[in-house]
């Protein structure tokens, strides 16, 4: 090439780097036995792409899937690209030291192949397995997951490999963001391994937009090298469709290869299978939770989950979905408009809003079993009534609220002030009490939690496993890392329930007080009727922020006022 050729071809590569790394660099392919072109399917240049825009990334893969390799690739192009005046410093880390050095090892490895006119050459000032320089400046170190590994070294980037088998935990990865240089990238990358302290808490915190983690997902399915003889099963259980494959008939089988059609496939119930995913099954012993960890990238609690894994798997494989618009600074999300005729239920856990905990809405269509909006922040209890007062009037929502902590009684109150008239009572409105009762007006609005806790978790479990329809994947997370401890439904530590709770009150009160409808007198019945949205069912949902409502935002003077006056009610705590 001409001297302006290779300045293109340069520019290029720098600004490109699936385009670098497919022209210059090579793989060792066993099944042939030599080096051949590196070649890159779509989800890895997606994944490369994310490094290069984003500073904080995760990967969530399966097992062989070549990430580690195309990240190391990304790496020696990015140590080759880079400017003398500020050169990249990357630390590799992993549970294992050995596991650090094959990643660095792969790097090198790389670097030795970039043509003469990219490479910037090895230093001799440090050259040796686990740490080594270029000529520009740039570094490679790789480590174990020890304190004492990162003193003496400010990386520019950090790498975790198989993340979610560190054990070192939350003191480890503390003390890497602290050595890390500011501006710098973190890059994660592992199967799921439950839910350990790193890896899962990161993934969790992205998906609820808690923290500035990109995700890039990789499945096999999308993976061309596993996939030449793809078909698609109609079966809640692959395993057993391998172990039982007589039982199948033809009519549960569709071969299709368009990429676009996979989720659709997946939520009307089947699985992806190819000869090379039944090798992959056999050598896990048909194991099914390491199949579906190690092959199609769940992440599994300890069996000690209230609602069972199985479950978990077929709502996320079914019924989640992105919701069709987000308000309130993206933190409420709408999956359905409300439908002339049908009864919403609302149910509300309210927190102090600046605690630890969320203030959690979820909105249930009652006649069709489907979750159909949701909303999870901090904010306090005088605004919560509000946003209940907007979009659970929306819906002509029969709104319950968890009173047994306090905060809710200040979100009941203000709803009253508000005059918002669909409100439960507990033991008046209820259903071993139907009849009309006038002392409604003099008590608290909402559900003590304490008492009921059981019936409450009770409810929501055996709701999910009739298929009632969750579509929230910040619900569905929590349902992970909600399992018995001491033989009580809790969240894990450092885990939430929120949304959980939320959804529990709003399925144990339509449960238990809605559906004996027969057996109801006429004032009930008049008063059920009422109990329906107006909305027809073309309704839109305003493009604007909510407005809240009126009265303005209630002390904390008057919340402690609140919570002195009731406090009997909450003395056992829920």
């Amino acid at each position: 090439m001409t001297q302006e050729e290779l300045i293109q071809e340069y520019a290029k590569c720098y600004k490109d780097t699936s385009y670098a790394i497919k022209t210059y660099l090579e793989t060792y392919d066993n099944t042939k036995s030599k080096y051949v072109p590196f070649v890159l399917f779509p989800e890895q240049e997606t994944m490369l792409n994310n490094f290069d825009d984003y500073n904080d990334n995760i990967v969530k893969k399966y097992r062989q899937a070549g990430v580690s390799t195309a990240t190391a690739a990304w790496v020696s192009k990015t140590l080759q690209f880079a400017s003398k005046a500020r050169p990249e410093k990357i630390l590799i880390i992993a549970n294992k030291l050995d596991t650090a050095s094959e990643f660095a090892n792969k790097v090198r490895g790389f670097l030795n192949q970039w043509p003469d006119w990219i490479s910037s050459g090895f230093s001799k000032e440090k050259d040796s397995q686990k740490h080594f320089k270029l000529n520009n400046g740039c570094e490679v170190k790789a480590v174990a997951t020890s304190v004492d590994a990162l003193r003496g070294y400010t990386p520019t980037a950090l790498i975790f490999d198989e993340a979610a088998y560190i054990e070192a935990g939350d003191d480890f990865w503390a003390a890497c963001m602290a050595s890390l240089s500011t501006g710098g990238k973190v890059i994660v990358i592992s199967t799921p391994n439950g839910y350990d302290k790193i890896y899962y808490e990161i993934y969790e915190q992205s998906i609820k937009g808690l923290n500035s983690f990109h995700i890039s997902e990789l499945h096999w399915e999308n993976d061309p090298r596993f996939t030449k003889d793809l078909f698609w099963v109609k079966t809640k259980d692959i395993v057993h469709f391998l172990l039982n494959r007589e039982d199948y008939d033809e009519n549960e089988f569709i071969e299709e290869e368009d990429a676009s059609k996979f989720k659709e496939l997946t939520q009307n119930g089947y699985r992806p299978c190819s000869s090379w995913f039944e090798s992959m099954v056999k050598k896990l012993k048909y194991d099914r939770r390491k199949v579906q960890q190690e092959l199609e990238s769940a992440f599994l609690g300890s069996g000690d989950n209230v609602v069972p894994v199985d479950t978990i798997e077929k709502i996320k494989n079914e019924d989640i979905r992105e919701p069709d618009d987000m308000f309130v600074g993206n933190q409420m999300w709408i999956w359905e408009k409300p439908i002339k005729g049908h009864r919403y239920i609302l149910g509300c856990d309210v927190s102090r809003g600046d605690s630890e905990d969320f203030t959690s809405i979820v909105i249930i269509d009652f006649d069709t079993r489907r979750q159909v909006a949701e909303y999870l922040g901090k904010i306090p209890p005088d605004l919560a009534a509000d946003i209940i007062y907007k979009w659970g009037g929306m819906y002509k929502a029969y709104v319950v609220t968890d009173i047994t902590g306090g905060m809710g009684v200040a979100t009941s109150r203000k709803l009253q002030e508000l005059g918002y008239k669909d409100l439960y009572v507990e033991g008046i409105n209820t259903a071993d009490k139907w009849k009309y009762n006038p002392n409604a007006q003099n008590k608290i609005p909402g559900l003590a939690f304490n008492n009921k806790r059981v019936q409450i978790i009770s409810a929501f479990e055996e709701a999910l496993r009739h298929d009632f329809i969750v579509r929230s994947k910040r619900l569905l997370n929590e349902m992970y890392t909600f399992v018995y401890i001491n033989g009580r439904p809790n969240h894990m530590k450092g885990k939430h329930d929120d949304l959980i709770m939320a959804l529990a009150m709003a399925l144990y009160v339509g449960e238990h007080s809605f559906t004996d409808l027969n057996k109801a007198n006429d004032l009930t019945k008049a008063m059920l009727d009422g109990w329906t949205s107006e909305a027809s069912e073309n309704s839109s949902i305003p493009s604007s922020e909510p407005v809240f409502g009126v009265g303005g935002m209630t002390s904390m003077q008057e919340i402690k006022k609140q919570y002195i006056e009731n406090s009997w009610l909450f003395s056992k705590g829920r």
